[in-house]
């Protein structure tokens, strides 16, 4: 049974994953970028990437949680034609996981799971005698 569970679980989270990332995966560009450390207002080193599309270019943010890149450093960046100040460093930490999705997801995922056993654990009387006394009806395997 807990197999069943975890095998339903990371099924529905790699689908939940696939379909909502933004930049659309199948829809987007890849191009690469470069990533440079600009000061914020507070005086903090943010790494940005920046990258041109034409004669067009833009900058984002490339912070994700655990992951520093190097100043000079060379990465790719998706985009959605339409919008590309809404890009997106393209890794697998930072655009297919988030440290906030990861982590919701299982904790939802064990409290769901908890509840479960809360309810089941323990059956009444009634409905042990009912399990037990359940006999299925035979069928036939053609209807006259």
């Amino acid at each position: 049974m807990y197999k069943t569970i975890i095998i339903l679980y990371l099924v529905c989270f790699s689908c939940y994953i696939f379909f909502t990332r933004q930049p659309d995966f199948i829809d987007g560009d890849i191009t690469t970028a470069t990533i440079h450390y600009i000061k914020d207002s507070t005086g903090n080193r943010i790494p940005k990437a920046l990258f041109s599309i034409g004669i067009n270019k833009y900058t984002i943010d490339a912070a994700y949680l655990f992951r520093n890149p190097q100043e000079g450093s060379r990465v790719d960046v998706i985009y959605e034609a339409s919008m590309p100040t809404k890009a997106k460093v393209y890794s697998w930490w930072g655009y297919w996981f988030k440290a906030e999705e990861l982590i919701g997801s299982l904790v939802l995922f064990i409290v769901l799971f908890q509840i479960a056993i809360a309810v089941t654990k323990n059956p009444t009387a009634e409905s042990l005698i009912e399990q037990l006394d359940y006999k299925p009806e035979k069928k036939r395997r053609y209807q006259d």
